[in-house]
């Protein structure tokens, strides 16, 4: 019986140690740009307490979250969280750091593609209603109706009169939505100019990245003080107090990732819910049965 419990404590230690990998390879990318920089500027490299207070503070707030997921489901509570900002401001990283140990069926990411000739046609907002959450549920928007408040803009994909309606429409569509019970939490996520240039480098000569550079990514780096005006008159027209703007600094990712989450929770009223205990059933073995064979021709070559 001893034995079998040793068993049992190894594998959960192997799981724990692949659940940390798993992490760890997210941050390879920031490790490689951290060490790149480091060696520009001739700095020395004592970086190794930083990252271990960042690991333990992301685990710590990645388990409030798993607390809030919870309180969510019990209370049938609906959040929308708005991630906006500059191309390679971070935010498909912290969506990663907040998604990573939840439920995607509680959880849920919506990053919508450019709208199709259908969709061109429809009221602006309608497309983006389908993916708004029902009771205990939670969705992050990777970009959201604020494309046309931006990119639209800045690239000449929307005329004024549609440009004008959406900030006529924008904040009684966020009203309504407040109304009807979802809490709606929009955040800019702010980097400067030279850190995007060095994002934007940093992508153009890695070949594991270049397909996050789109020419529209490329365009907007010539344009950088046209989408600074859009956002100015985004924030300057839609922040209202059912739905405020907040900004995230993110020149530095880890400290963007941890503040932004620490400022979700406080935003959300959530509190532990209590679980009954979980035991896990003994397997019923029956003396009848007996485990097919696999054929070998439909099992994966053992590599690895």
């Amino acid at each position: 019986m001893k034995s079998d419990n040793i068993d049992v404590m190894e594998r959960l230690r192997r799981d724990l140690e692949d659940s940390y990998d798993e992490e760890f390879e997210l941050e390879l990318d920031d490790r490689i740009e951290d060490a790149a920089k480091n060696a520009e500027t001739g700095a020395i490299n004592d970086a190794r307490e930083e990252r271990r207070h960042y690991f333990r503070e992301l685990f710590r707030l990645q388990g409030e979250l798993v607390k809030l997921q919870d309180w969510v489901v019990a209370s049938g509570h609906r959040v929308v969280i708005v991630f906006e900002g500059r191309d390679a401001a971070g935010k498909g990283g912290i969506i990663k750091r907040i998604t990573q140990r939840l439920n995607p069926r509680v959880c849920r990411v919506a990053a919508l593609p450019a709208p199709n000739d259908r969709e061109r046609t429809q009221w602006y907002f309608q497309r983006y209603v389908a993916h708004l959450p029902a009771a205990g549920e939670i969705v992050l928007f990777d970009r959201s109706w604020y494309n046309r408040a931006g990119v639209e803009r800045v690239m000449g994909f929307c005329d004024d009169a549609q440009y004008e309606e959406f900030f006529r429409s924008a904040p009684e569509f966020e009203r309504m939505l407040v109304r009807s019970g979802i809490q709606l939490i929009k955040y800019w996520f702010s980097i400067s100019d030279e850190e995007q240039e060095s994002r934007f480098l940093g992508r153009i000569h890695d070949p594991l990245k270049q397909w996050k550079l789109s020419p529209m990514d490329l365009e907007s780096r010539r344009r950088w003080e046209d989408y600074t005006r859009a956002k100015e008159v985004m924030f300057e027209r839609t922040h209202m107090p059912e739905a405020p703007w907040w900004v995230v600094p993110a020149d530095n990712k880890k400290k963007a990732r941890l503040n932004c989450i620490h400022h979700l929770l406080s935003q959300i009223p959530y509190q532990e819910i209590e679980h009954s205990p979980i035991i896990l059933p003994e397997r019923k073995r029956h003396e009848d049965y007996a485990r097919r064979p696999v054929p070998h021709e439909i099992c994966v070559p053992q590599i690895y």
